[in-house]
């Protein structure tokens, strides 16, 4: 789902980048009411998570692959706000780094796999959440359907912007067909993915999923008096402490490097949605070659190392750390500014 360059005309491009800014700054200022001592850390755990996984294509068709975009698993674990962040933090870090997903189409490229993909999969899933009784099942369930949802909607969105300004003519229709059907499939797999996260972090720490909080009533201690009160007390400033929850990022953050430096050389070579569509519907008549396609880590391997499999682990690795580390900065001050913001 990454489009290259090459594929939109400049009114869109520039559009699309508008777009994009105005959100990634609404969304800095929303994830300052998400942000705290537990989702900062899991924040650049759920962005390091989503680079490594995307390196995971898996196969939905003959010749057609997809893998996650994970904005409705990121809305979920860490709150829609600060989902955004986190898609487009590893969409730079891709973009630049990576040399996947044009440079000029970076605007598109945010607004179609960070904010379509965040906004309608958290739609989705407090729909669900609001209209069912809670309990675990249900947060699964509709994560699952959130996060199925949320990729044929970024597809479409994709075809409604390429009918605007695409650099190809093309049936709107049939590629609108083409990109819903193989990017439900894809939806799928997005759909177990998210729901088999989600259910394996509500296992082990449900207070740590922001989709799920107020799910689990506070635990009292009753008196013989009648008198209720808490059972444990919770932290002065209502967080808790990072420490905490140390185990669950230590063990997060090894699952990722294990999926972005061993899994991934295993992945499907197939092309994904996007790109299969594109080549039978003739979108990539215009497609440019990436600005930084001679980039050290580009196309997801070191350049200079003949190993395939050793190179493909250490860019993966490379790329865990880069994004923990740009994610990091980025959620930690938005954080301070909350902390500031509250002490003045």
């Amino acid at each position: 789902m990454h489009v290259p360059d090459g594929f939109f005309d400049l009114p869109v491009s520039v559009g699309a980048g508008a777009v994009a800014v105005a959100g990634l700054a609404v969304c800095l200022r929303g994830a300052r009411r998400e942000l705290d001592d537990r989702t900062a850390p899991m924040a650049g755990l759920v962005a390091a998570f989503i680079f490594a996984v995307q390196m995971l294509n898996f196969p939905v068709a003959a010749g057609t692959s997809g893998h996650l975009l994970g904005g409705a698993l990121a809305a979920i674990l860490v709150g829609p706000y600060t989902a955004v962040l986190c898609v487009s933090v590893v969409l730079l870090v891709q973009g630049f780094f990576f040399a996947d997903g044009g440079l000029t189409a970076l605007g598109v490229n945010i607004t179609l796999m960070a904010m379509v993909t965040a906004i309608v999969g958290w739609g989705v899933f407090r729909l669900i959440t609001r209209s069912a009784p809670g309990s675990r099942a249900v947060i699964v369930a509709a994560s699952f359907v959130a996060a199925l949802v949320s990729v044929p909607a970024s597809a479409l969105v994709f075809t409604l912007l390429f009918w605007i300004g695409g650099t190809a003519p093309i049936d709107v229709a049939s590629v609108a067909a083409a990109m819903g059907g193989v990017h439900v499939l894809i939806g799928i797999g997005e759909g177990l993915i998210t729901s088999l996260t989600v259910s394996s972090v509500l296992a082990v720490r449900p207070d740590l999923v922001y989709g799920a909080r107020g799910l689990a009533k506070r635990l009292v201690l009753r008196t013989a008096e009648g008198i209720e009160a808490p059972l444990v007390a919770a932290p002065a400033t209502g967080e808790a402490p990072v420490g905490r929850i140390r185990p669950l990022l230590i063990g997060g953050g090894l699952v990722a490097i294990l999926l972005a430096g061993v899994v991934s050389f295993y992945a499907s070579g197939s092309p994904d949605g996007l790109e299969k569509v594109a080549a039978d519907k003739g979108l990539n008549a215009h497609e440019e070659e990436h600005g930084l396609s001679d980039a050290p880590l580009a196309d997801y391997g070191v350049k200079g190392i003949e190993d395939e499999r050793l190179s493909v682990g250490l860019a993966g690795v490379a790329g865990v750390g880069i994004t923990v580390l740009a994610g990091g900065a980025v959620f930690y001050t938005v954080r301070r500014r909350r902390r500031h913001r509250a002490a003045v």
